[in-house]
């Protein structure tokens, strides 16, 4: 499975979803690799502090490669890092990728990531790619690679605005790259029950039939106090309550 956690809003919980879903699947006994595409590099530094920042080599290592002809090319497996989590690995981003964009448009890479990807799925039973808040050249890359999309949406006017854009911009993937892809839900972030905008906003959205899923993600200062301490949520407190709805998300998403 190849999920890629895709929202070209930003400050939707991407990075957040991708590292605790990732987490509880390898915390269930699936090995798992978690890519972070992002040139902010949020989901590396989540699970490794500020140690992300001497990894090597990173994913710009693994993009400038294809752009040199190389007679014995690095294996797509030397990119990958181990975490402190058991069954959790890491393909960390790095700030220069951004850099690197034009270059690989120019030289159509677009494809590059799917073709590494199918090789480690032959190595890994899940594999989560976190995006940057932008569709573009990496976030696109994720797209064609992926077998399933997940959207994460926070409950504002805001966000549902983005939300049609964005999933028009699914349909082109699919038309033009990647047919086989399929959208596995929306699902609902920073979610307040008692109040009246956020659960009027969903009920809109399932009017309009919209593919939300059932769990949704509470609003709480757990994630802040996860993120400070560099450790997933089912690792911290696996008894909160924002911890039990990951899990409930992600048994969802695999039934």
């Amino acid at each position: 499975m190849k999920r890629v956690i895709f929202n070209q809003k930003g400050g939707v919980g991407k990075s957040s979803i991708s590292v605790n879903l990732a987490a509880i699947a390898a915390n269930e006994g699936r090995k798992t690799l978690l890519i972070d595409m992002d040139p902010q590099c949020n989901t590396s530094r989540y699970l490794l502090g500020d140690a992300a920042s001497d990894l090597s080599p990173t994913l710009a290592d693994y993009f400038k490669s294809s752009l040199d002809f190389q007679f014995f090319p690095a294996p797509d497996s030397s990119y990958v890092h181990q975490t402190p989590f058991e069954n959790l690995f890491l393909i960390p981003s790095h700030r220069d990728i951004g850099d690197l964009q034009a270059k690989l448009e120019s030289r159509h890479k677009i494809y590059k990531l799917r073709d590494s990807l199918n090789k480690l799925a032959e190595e890994f039973e899940e594999i989560i790619i976190d995006t940057p808040p932008a569709y573009n050249f990496f976030s696109q890359s994720a797209l064609i690679a992926a077998d399933v999309c997940l959207i994460p949406f926070d409950c504002d006017d805001f966000s549902r605005q983005a939300l049609y854009t964005l999933l028009n911009n699914l349909k082109e993937i699919k038309a033009d790259h990647n047919a086989a892809l399929r959208i596995e839900g929306i699902v609902v972030n920073q979610f307040q029950a008692r109040a009246s905008l956020p659960q009027r906003l969903v009920d809109e959205l399932v009017q309009e039939e919209l593919p939300l899923l059932q769990t949704k993600l509470s609003s709480s200062v757990k994630m802040r106090e996860s993120h400070g301490l560099n450790v997933p949520l089912i690792h911290m407190d696996a008894k909160h309550k924002l911890s039990r709805e990951f899990v409930s998300l992600y048994h969802e998403l695999q039934a």
